[in-house]
């Protein structure tokens, strides 16, 4: 019902060099796959405004999806303590308390392989996880793909760190199936940032990979990060299609943040 013809997306989200390239001459934006910046530059490509308009708008979008939680200061290559790097995105900076928790609840076999969707930079939460596994983050945004992987090189951790397009379905699944073993799919506050850019897109992500894994673990705010107020919004665009197609394993709330587990039915 979801899925969508590839020839047709690469058609869709077509776009003009010159265009792209004065969208990621911004260093925030200047490492993002070329098809999310397309995907972006499709909201505002039929608008009756200017060109340079046009790359305004489109690096807002951007900057929604990719960049409002990170400091500019994750950019580029530091040597520097995780907690240090933890702190300087506000996602992992609100969950630095409560990781430990959360994955003694997901995790508890060793052997298991995390595919972190939309990773972050959560690949400095290694340390945090109670049994060892193996680790492989899958992100847009390259800096944090290059941050990722010289602290798992220089800190000798077996744990990977992929610059990927999450609107990639089809190499998302390729890479789900080339490891074997048990696979949990992580998807903490993701889903939000997909839908910007593609409505119901992330239904068609949960019913692709969902099959080849044995949980899926995706995760919503349930407080803003700063003033600690909590929403009223339920999200049952989204909680109602995981309850209609797929076996619930667990939902709960820990630090603000709401995490439901499941697996194909």
């Amino acid at each position: 019902m979801f899925l969508k013809d590839t020839n047709y997306l690469a058609k869709k989200y077509k776009m003009k060099k010159e265009i792209f390239e004065k969208i990621t001459s911004k260093q925030e934006f200047s490492q993002l796959p070329k098809k999310d910046v397309e995907m972006a530059y499709s909201h505002f490509e039929k608008r009756q405004v200017s060109d340079e308009e046009k790359v305004r708008l489109t690096r807002g979008l951007l900057h929604k999806v990719f960049g409002a939680f990170g400091s500019r200061k994750l950019l580029s290559l530091k040597d520097k303590d995780p907690e240090w790097i933890l702190r300087k995105h506000l996602s992992t900076r609100e969950r630095m308390h409560s990781y430990k928790k959360v994955y003694e609840r997901l995790l508890n076999e060793e052997g298991t392989t995390v595919f972190d969707l939309g990773a972050g930079i959560n690949g400095f939460t290694h340390n945090f996880f109670p049994v060892k596994v193996d680790y492989i983050a899958i992100e847009a945004v390259g800096q944090w793909v290059k941050l990722m992987n010289y602290y798992f090189k220089t800190r000798r951790i077996e744990a990977w760190a992929i610059h990927e397009s999450l609107f990639e379905t089809e190499k998302i699944k390729k890479y789900l199936k080339q490891v074997k073993g048990k696979k949990i799919v992580f998807l903490f506050k993701t889903l939000d940032s997909l839908e910007m850019l593609e409505r119901n897109y992330s239904k068609e992500l949960l019913l692709s990979i969902a099959p080849l894994v044995e949980k899926v673990v995706v995760s919503f705010a349930t407080e803003s990060m700063v003033s600690r107020k909590k929403f009223g919004a339920k999200r049952s665009w989204i909680t109602n299609f995981i309850e209609e197609n797929f076996k619930i394993l667990d939902d709960f709330a820990i630090g603000g943040e709401r995490y439901i587990v499941f697996c194909k039915k």
